[in-house]
């Protein structure tokens, strides 16, 4: 891999060794010709994988026996130019040793915002082509200092060959920003902590793009947040400064550290504690908080002189992709920010903060970008011809493949504007640049609507594709486990476009990379209104309540606030008639009407908000059920729901056991699928297993059945591993 400093790693160990050679980055990745005694270039080939730096991961040493030259000493030589087919590294968080550097009043990088080496720093969003040299990357124009040469060209130094290598006389600075007007003095880190202590909200350039900062304690500044960015609900980011700090918000197990403290900085969903110090504003009615450390110099500094756990949210009004561009996030960010902490390092891809969870003591990706992309996936059934895979619609992401390696892109958003769709064009011409990845054949969704197929459709001169929804996410499931043979797949998501042209996401599937069959799904009902039930769970508690009463079925006494006797009538006569109300499996879509039978959500600011909050109130301390048989029919478990509401059982005892329901009854049709298939492997996907409590629950049930279980772990179980599955599909059919 290209950008973790192995051919430093490499001169050194020869040095250690006396072996003579070269080393150097080629279009396949590193190329070293080595001469020495037979012991030693022995030795010299193990350590090559055992000692390897810590950002690298050697996939396969392959040597060969050379005639020998005669070769006096060892170099670095120059990078061939070619084909880039090598890996280039992702971004990674500052080290250790750059971290001491970084507050030690006596380092020439004392408070230096842009400090690095070969074991930390921007990769991915910084680097335009390959080889991983300084020319192909955005600190091009910057041109190093004599003391930063020294370094870089010195074999026993930290930073000898690290591309972005700078300090304060050479490379990157930082500026403040504000009532359109330059201020302060020369510590913009520092100036821009004090604005923020005193209440102010900063847009901030990082590593990947734009946040939007405040304090996390401070209400009103976190209110006049959500006000400015259009956000009404959905939960902010938060960046505590070290791991003490993250441990006074959240309950945090050695796996979760692991999370948190790893080179990806992932954003980690993590437990609140009732005591925890933010706003109540930070993330209403959620259980969890998203948590992460400082993964760049400039954070740590930020941090450091703040004193506080800050929110760091995208820098967008909702819906729009995170800017990066200097001059486009001073035009959208300005009625949001009082102020801009500015740099001025191009950043050449945007990418947003990957987010995870532990679930079952195993890692969950629930949005990868930051910190894991572009590192590649293998293809269990490699590829005849260059693939492109071009994802769904919501959480969108892309994914090029060739020979036995996938490349997926990172986290798009959702392709439902310009702006997001510009961002997938751009990705995916990148990506094809950097890894010379020329696509014979494009994978898509069946959705004809969805703005993703539409660029496929648009390809000229390639081979088409098309992937059902779900098949796809049982693919990236299997792909990522590299099992190629048959398995049963629960398939649970909002929505996906159904072979039968109806709107599927409740699905029993049996099936391979190749192909799946529908072995069962939850029982149809109307989705009143189309796209906009997904808006107002109140329509979906209609539907189903139709669905199991009929005309007769009334306005639920919890809902009754909230939505009009009238409003109620028209939705119900559009289930009983069909206008305007397609049929649908979704249990994202179930989900949502308990959510608005309990009196949780009638209305939803953003998606998913409906099932995450019906989810955070379960009272996981009741055992009972409801009962949900294996066919999947819901509709006598919505009556259940309605009987015990009008009694007066809680809502959050409601909620436990229709989670138990769906987890027990989820895991007996598998298991009655994998009997009559003579299989005994199951795949949970899609992003209803999102929820915690679904998938432990359903995972135990189907162990107590003897079922071996596969959920992804490096990709998401949303959308955003659709098009690695599609990928996938692609790749064995041919």
């Amino acid at each position: 891999m290209q950008g973790v400093g192995f051919r430093p790693f490499v001169h050194r160990l020869a040095a250690d060794l006396a072996v003579s050679g070269f080393v150097r980055n080629d279009s396949r990745g590193v190329e070293i010709e080595a001469e020495g005694g037979a012991d030693i270039i022995d030795r010299f080939v193990e350590l090559l994988s055992t000692d390897a730096p810590s950002l690298a991961s050697v996939e396969m040493v392959r040597a060969a026996d050379i005639a020998v030259c005669g070769t006096s000493g060892f170099t670095i030589a120059a990078s061939v130019a070619g084909a880039p087919a090598a890996l280039v590294a992702q971004d990674a968080a500052t080290c250790e040793d750059c971290l001491a550097e970084l507050f030690d009043p006596d380092d020439r990088r004392f408070r230096y915002p842009f400090i690095n080496c070969t074991n930390c720093g921007p990769r991915f969003t910084i680097v335009r082509g390959v080889p991983y040299d300084r020319p192909f990357t955005t600190m091009a124009g910057f041109a190093m200092c004599g003391t930063c040469r020294a370094e870089y060209d010195d074999p026993d130094d930290r930073r000898f060959h690290a591309q972005p290598n700078a300090c304060p006389e050479c490379g990157p600075l930082a500026r403040m920003s504000g009532e359109r007007r330059l201020f302060g003095g020369p510590d913009a880190v520092g100036e821009a902590a004090a604005l923020l202590r005193a209440g102010a909200i900063l847009a901030i350039k990082g590593i990947g793009g734009y946040h939007l900062a405040c304090r996390a304690a401070d209400a009103e500044a976190v209110g006049r947040l959500r006000s400015r960015k259009h956000r009404e609900d959905k939960p902010f980011a938060l960046m505590a400064l070290d791991v003490a700090a993250a441990r006074r918000l959240v309950a945090l197990g050695d796996e979760e550290l692991a999370l948190l403290s790893s080179p990806a900085r992932p954003v980690v969903l993590a437990e609140r504690l009732a005591d925890a110090d933010v706003a109540s504003a930070v993330a209403p009615d959620a259980r969890e908080l998203g948590v992460m450390l400082p993964y760049s110099p400039l954070h740590h500094l930020l941090l450091a002189d703040a004193g506080s756990t800050l929110v760091l949210t995208s820098g967008n009004v909702s819906d729009e992709p995170i800017a990066y561009r200097d001059d486009d996030a001073l035009a959208r960010l300005q009625p949001i920010a009082d102020a801009f902490l500015l740099h001025d390092r191009p950043i050449h891809m945007r990418t947003d903060d990957s987010v995870a969870r532990v679930v079952r003591g195993r890692p969950m990706v629930l949005r990868r970008s930051r910190g894991l992309v572009p590192a590649s996936m293998p293809l269990p059934l490699g590829c005849a011809a260059p693939v492109l895979a071009c994802g769904a619609e919501l959480k969108s992401t892309f994914c090029l493949a060739k020979g036995s390696r996938a490349w997926v892109g990172h986290h798009i958003g959702d392709l439902q504007n310009a702006e997001t769709l510009e961002s997938f064009r751009d990705g995916i011409t990148h990506f094809e640049r950097l890894f010379d990845v020329a696509p014979e054949v494009v994978a898509h969704d069946l959705h004809p609507d969805y703005l993703s197929t539409s660029y496929a459709l648009a390809r000229q001169g390639v081979e088409l594709v098309g992937v059902q929804h779900h098949h796809a996410h049982l693919a990236a499931c299997l792909a990522e486990h590299g099992v190629t043979e048959l398995a049963v797949g629960a398939i649970y998501d909002g929505a996906g476009y159904g072979t039968d042209g109806t709107v599927w996401g409740g699905e029993i599937l049996v099936g391979d990379l190749r192909s799946a069959e529908r072995a069962g799904h939850l029982a149809p009902v109307r989705l009143p209104g189309g796209d906009r039930a997904a808006r107002e769970p109140w329509r979906m508690a209609c539907s189903w309540l139709v669905a199991a009463q009929g005309a007769e079925a009334g306005l639920p006494a919890t809902l009754r606030s909230q939505v009009s006797g009238d409003s109620w009538e028209a939705v119900a006569r559009l289930v009983e008639t069909g206008f305007a109300a397609p049929e649908t499996t979704s249990m994202g879509r179930l989900f949502d009407a308990v959510a608005a039978l309990c009196g949780v959500r009638a209305f939803a600011t953003y998606e998913g908000q409906a099932a995450i909050e019906l989810e955070a109130i379960a009272d996981t301390a009741d055992r009972a059920s409801y009962d949900l048989s294996p066919d999947l029919d819901a509709r006598p478990l919505v009556l259940a729901i309605l009987a015990d509401l009008r009694v007066g059982t809680s809502a959050a005892i409601v909620s436990a056991r229709f989670h138990r329901a769906v987890a027990r009854a989820t895991a007996e049709a598998c298991a009655a699928a994998a009997s009559r298939a003579g299989l005994d492997l199951v795949v949970l996907s899609g992003g209803v297993f999102q929820n915690r409590l679904l998938l432990t629950w359903t995972a135990e049930r189907l162990d107590a059945l003897g079922l071996k279980l596969l959920v992804a772990e490096r990709l998401p179980v949303n959308d955003g591993a659709i098009a690695y599955g599609q990928a996938a599909v692609a790749a064995a059919r041919r």
